[in-house]
């Protein structure tokens, strides 16, 4: 449990240094945004994508 939580500690300051150094995280060319009048729709399709392979690779490295 200690291990799993150091690890999510470190992913999350790692984020935190993407987000400072300017990667533009929710805003990538794939992304879907509609604005019309009073209404707004946000889908992140590019950073779904993204993230899911970011996680793919990181559970596969600590599995073994």
């Amino acid at each position: 449990m200690g291990r799993i939580l150091v690890l999510l500690g470190l992913a999350i300051a790692g984020l935190g240094v993407l987000i400072m150094v300017g990667v533009p995280l929710g805003r990538l060319p794939g992304d879907f945004s509609v604005r019309r009048g009073n209404f707004s729709f946000y889908f992140p399709l590019a950073t779904s994508i993204v993230l899911s392979i970011i996680l793919t690779l990181f559970f596969a490295f600590f599995r073994r």
